[in-house]
């Protein structure tokens, strides 16, 4: 088989190991065998004259020139796909669209509707995510996260801001009150969504409060399990105003005037997709409900 054509085959097969983690869930997935795998990416790396892959201690990453190319197979084979999908009379609008659970069902869910309604036409997939990880978002046409923006792998437009802010049950604002949230906050685990969050140093920065050199550190990813954790007394975490019912009905209180005005929900499109009709359409009527 001629060069040209092999690589064809090798760089499908190349964007579908991509999506896994490591070569054995690759190779289970696919129905492969790990050493079928390990070869065929050998042959590839060796056709194109580049490394594709590092090994980690959990398995394999893609390397910088493997991730362009991931991103030009990619693009080009959802193009061909759509085509395929229109000559067989079938709508290519779909879009899949990556959001947390927390946000989905206090936010976006009671919303989708009206979506629905006015674009009959779009399929519309919501993805779950937690991390928001390279591996989570290879199959996602957008993305909506919480943060302050310093997203990176994608196009990154301000959807909705949403100041965040300190909370914890109702013995955390007792003692808040007793001992006032400077010498309060050293007695309280602080939640994270996850390990390399600069959350918590960022709103200690605003409160002008000295940072927190402890241990005491929850790593939670799924915000609506860490509300849960600070109703359940495990700690304080930074929520945002999403938390009206618990904050109305007193099942969680606000410890602080103080909050990270420039914090939110962003709007990610990986560089991996481009910029169709689909995803503007989805876009711009986001940005309409805000």
């Amino acid at each position: 088989m001629p060069t040209r054509f092999r690589h064809h085959d090798l760089l499908r097969l190349f964007a579908e190991i991509a999506r896994y983690p490591s070569f054995s869930e690759a190779a289970e997935a696919l129905n492969m065998t790990k050493g079928a795998i390990s070869y065929q990416i050998k042959t590839l790396e060796a056709d194109l004259g580049m490394v594709l892959f590092q090994r980690t201690t959990r398995g394999v990453a893609l390397t910088k020139l493997g991730q362009g190319v991931l991103a030009a197979c990619q693009g080009r084979y959802q193009d061909i796909e759509a085509d395929l999908l229109a000559l067989q009379g079938t709508s290519s609008k779909t879009l899949t669209v990556g959001v947390s659970t927390y946000f989905a069902a206090r936010w976006l869910s009671p919303r989708l509707m009206s979506f629905m309604q006015a674009h009959g036409d779009v399929q519309l997939r919501i993805q779950p995510m937690i991390q928001f990880s390279d591996h989570e978002m290879q199959d996602i046409d957008l993305a909506i996260r919480w943060g302050n923006g310093c997203f990176g792998g994608g196009v990154v437009t301000p959807f909705m801001p949403m100041p965040t802010f300190p909370v914890g049950n109702s013995d955390a604002a007792r003692l808040v009150e007793d001992l006032g949230i400077e010498q309060a906050i050293s007695h309280f685990t602080l939640l994270r969504d996850r390990d390399d969050s600069n959350a918590w140093s960022d709103w200690l920065n605003t409160a002008e409060l000295p940072p927190q050199s402890r241990r005491d550190v929850l790593i939670v990813p799924d915000p609506n399990v860490r509300v849960q954790a600070v109703i359940d007394g495990q700690g304080i975490a930074l929520m945002d105003d999403l938390i009206r019912d618990e904050l109305d009905t007193g099942r969680l209180v606000r410890l602080s005037g103080a909050e990270l005005s420039e914090y939110g929900y962003f709007l990610v499109r990986p560089d991996r997709v481009a910029a169709t009709e689909t995803v503007r359409v989805f876009s711009d009527w986001l940005q309409s409900q805000s």
